[in-house]
């Protein structure tokens, strides 16, 4: 239920209003728009290669050799967001921040980036559309791209002054989520019947398992 609701203050309760999707209380790191049906990758790690291996010192015993490995690191982001785009992935969804040059190269191929998901969000992704975290990429960007989940919308929300991101998955299983857009006048009257739903809830998911037996 907490990632499938989002309270909004300084609104009047008649606002209240059910999405389909999932809205995730954050802005997009990058935002390219995009037309129909794309795919979307799910991350855990930096996508910036690591010049060396956990535990190995690198030592640069020079400015070019320096400006060269930040060459080579530049070359391969390049090349990892070229085989996103063949492969019509237009959205990262990342559990970490991706810095700075991941985030220029993902706008000048057209991905979108959504960063600091929770691990409660990414479960959720995970169970809606079957698809896991896909591994680091390393120094190997050649490494097929196999497990993307299809994404039907995506787009930005404006909450009051809050910037959300909206977005519709096709779900592989008989649940198909929504997400509840509950307007209050102030924070306290929010976590009231946010709470009251929940409790609401909770007791139907006990009376349709009670049926079920």
């Amino acid at each position: 239920f907490p990632e499938l609701h989002a309270a909004v203050p300084g609104l009047p309760l008649a606002s209240s209003r059910v999405l389909p999707g999932i809205v995730l209380r954050r802005d997009f790191a990058a935002y390219c728009p995009s037309d129909g049906e794309l795919r979307a990758l799910l991350v855990t790690e930096p996508l910036r290669p690591a010049l060396t291996a956990p535990g190995v010192e690198f030592v640069v015993d020079s400015e070019g050799r320096y400006q060269a490995s930040l060459r080579w690191i530049t070359r391969r982001i390049e090349a990892l967001m070229k085989r996103l785009q063949s492969s019509n992935v237009k959205l990262l969804l990342s559990s970490v921040k991706q810095e700075e040059v991941v985030i220029y190269y993902a706008k000048l191929y057209g991905v979108s980036v959504v960063e600091c998901l929770s691990s409660e969000e990414m479960a959720l992704i995970s169970e809606i559309t079957g698809v896991s975290p896909y591994a680091a990429f390393g120094d190997n960007t050649d490494r097929e791209i196999t497990e993307t989940a299809v994404v039907t919308f995506c787009q930005p929300l404006l909450l009051v002054s809050k910037r959300c991101v909206h977005i519709g998955f096709s779900s592989v299983c008989a649940f198909q989520p929504h997400c509840l857009i509950l307007c209050g006048p102030v924070d306290g009257v929010n976590e009231q019947h946010a709470a009251a739903l929940q409790e609401a809830f909770t007791m139907l998911q006990r009376v349709f398992k009670t049926a079920d037996q």
